[in-house]
């Protein structure tokens, strides 16, 4: 009988069927082991569900080769197959795993006539009890498998491989462990891009026609690699072959830390673009630095928020290249002392040139003419990016020398984490004393941020700068209106550096929920800033990067669903240029591609202070 079946509704049987499942190792179908550098081995020690093996019977012999000239006398089932897998239920007490719960399947293909291959294979393994007898191990036939009405002549411990559209018995279906069928009979999809509606639509209902049965469903000469994996996941397919079960080990392993699905979107702020009608030149300036936030991380960032982007709200955007003086690839000291000084510089100097020789930052440049300063980060302040705004020092690890900079510095504002090296010093100096007598108002718990009455102060409280995934909360956005109601209490005009540090801590651990989270907390804060722009018309502000982390590749998502899947390609920073998005009177002069020094320049040359 034909069914019909409304696609939607059977796309939803089919992830909701017993059979959906969450992929591990198990989920892995090792095709033509043998073929590997190391058969069995290679494959055992990622843990895999399903091990495939071709054999031949040529002169009473069990031989493993894909074809018969490939035949080698020496490569026989026993030594490559059955011996070590009776080592490995030897050693773990019964089992073929360490573990009494994960199962393997050995594929044996019947590459000659089945009957006879059948009847040698089951002489062979009653030579193996503990094979046969194994709870965690089964042995399944494919290939010139006899005809089904035959497989009760043959022991109990053979399964065999179904094929969809064969109408089994019950009895018969009991000997089922899986059924298999050819892709290409189903779609000649090469597993870029994606399938088209009608070849989606054909295999889905396979799927659910197999689980029906309440059996597997594996497909062989399938497109074998990262996408196609995904589309077959996606799509429930149970046993996923592959020639790269290391590669696909690691996908399945990662896939979870690299997927993210926000589950509550935020709106975003619908600009008026009101300082259109004012002067070009701004008073104020508020730099925001995603770090290591590029493209891959906005975009990851828009996805999850159901297409929606507080910075994406802004037209003037650019290009900024992050080369240091001494990498292709820099670091966030060179990147955040190019930005701080308009000076490119060696990775690992904060504050100083290529030479060791000390250069003014912005910040110090500003404060000299009248202006209030203040640094935020989400994170350590004495790393290497919010360090390059008040700090110079050949080397960004000596925190604590770049705390003591601080000192001279006269910026205003201080706000994030890093109190160890203010208090917990080598030299026992508490720099918290120093401060005070210097006259901030120091604070180490960021939740009395609102109480303080001075318009100079340092709010210092690790425990606030924790990770979005631990707990933070509205860190940023708090830590900008204090900074703005402060700085707006008179006319005097300000510069703001605010970091989103820990974008990049998302990026160096290789997570995507670690990433996005922190991307659009940042963006969030991002909003606020913008809302504030166009109340007070005589400020811009500049949201960039001082480098890509992680080297992000988007391969999958779902606007609609808030649901993003990349890939990293490193644990470290990339040479990618980074964009830079601009708001406010100036913001023209932000469009382009140039180095990251010109965004010092720029912002000084508009200011009228070069």
């Amino acid at each position: 009988m034909n069914r019909v079946f409304h696609p939607f509704l059977l796309l939803l049987i089919v992830l909701t069927t017993a059979h959906a499942q969450e992929y591990t190792s198990s989920s892995i179908f090792a095709h033509n082991d043998y073929v590997h550098p190391i058969p069995f081995f290679s494959s055992y020690y990622q843990q895999v569900g399903y091990i495939e093996a071709d054999i031949f019977l040529q002169n009473n012999a069990l031989l493993v080769a894909h074809t018969r000239p490939e035949i080698d006398p020496e490569k026989t089932l026993d030594e490559l197959f059955l011996k070590p897998i009776l080592k490995k239920i030897l050693f773990n007490n019964g089992n073929v795993y360490p573990d009494k719960e994960t199962t393997l399947t050995l594929m044996i293909d019947l590459k000659t006539e089945g009957v006879s291959t059948l009847n040698a294979l089951v002489k062979k393994l009653k030579n193996y009890p503990q094979l046969t007898s194994c709870p965690t191990l089964q042995i399944t036939v494919s290939g010139s498998m006899p005809d089904p009405a035959l497989w009760k002549n043959f022991p109990d411990f053979i399964h065999f491989d179904g094929r969809p559209g064969i109408e089994y018995t019950i009895e018969q279906l009991k000997r089922i462990s899986l059924i298999s069928t050819d892709f290409k009979n189903h779609s000649l999809w090469n597993g870029k891009g994606i399938l088209t509606g009608a070849d989606h639509k054909k295999i889905v209902q396979l799927i659910e026609e197999v689980h029906a049965k309440q059996k597997k469903i594996r497909f062989w000469g399938a497109p074998d690699f990262t996408n196609a994996w995904m589309v077959f996941m996606d799509m429930k397919i149970d046993i996923i072959g592959t020639d790269d079960v290391t590669g696909l080990s690691s996908f399945i392993r990662n896939k979870s830390k690299n997927s993210y699905t926000l589950e509550e979107p935020y709106s975003v702020y619908q600009p008026a673009y009101s300082y259109a009608d004012g002067a070009a030149i701004p008073k104020n300036i508020i730099l925001m630095i995603g770090d290591g936030m590029g493209l891959t991380q906005l975009y990851s960032g828009y996805t999850a928020n159901r297409g929606n982007l507080n910075i994406f709200k802004m037209t003037d955007i650019g290009f900024s290249v992050t080369t240091s003086s001494d990498s292709y690839i820099t670091d966030s000291a060179a990147g955040g002392t190019a930005m701080a000084t308009g000076t490119k510089t060696n990775n690992r100097h904060v504050g100083m040139d290529s030479i060791g020789r000390v250069l003014p930052s912005i910040t110090e440049r500003l404060k000299q003419v009248g202006y209030r300063t203040a640094i935020i980060s989400n994170g350590d302040v004495t790393d290497a990016t919010p360090a390059s705004f008040y700090s110079h020092q050949p080397e960004r690890s000596l925190n604590e020398e770049i705390a003591a900079d601080f000192i001279s510095s006269s910026t205003d504002i201080l706000i994030g984490g890093g109190t160890y090296a203010f208090k917990n010093r080598k030299d026992k100096k508490n720099l918290f004393v120093t401060l005070e007598e210097k006259g901030y108002s120091v604070a180490a718990k960021f939740n009395t941020i609102d109480t303080i009455k001075s318009s100079r102060y340092v709010v210092l409280d690790d425990a606030s700068v924790v990770s979005k995934k631990q707990g933070r909360t509205d860190f940023m956005t708090r830590s900008l209106r204090k900074t703005l109601a402060t700085c707006t209490q008179d006319a005097k005009p300000f510069f703001i550096m605010a970091e989103g540090g820990q974008i990049d801590s998302g990026g160096h651990n290789n997570d995507m929920e670690y990433v996005v989270r922190e991307l659009l907390d940042f963006d969030q804060a991002v909003g606020e800033v913008m809302k504030f722009i166009d109340r007070n018309k005589e400020t811009l502000l500049i949201v960039t990067a001082d480098h890509e982390t992680g080297g992000l590749s988007l391969l999958g998502g779902d606007i609609s669903q808030g649901r993003v899947f990349g890939d990293f390609s490193t644990n470290d920073h990339t040479a990618v240029m980074v964009p830079v998005f601009a708001y406010g009177p100036g913001a023209g002069v932000f469009r382009g591609v140039y180095q990251n020094t010109a965004i010092n320049i720029r912002i000084l040359e508009l200011l009228n202070k070069k």
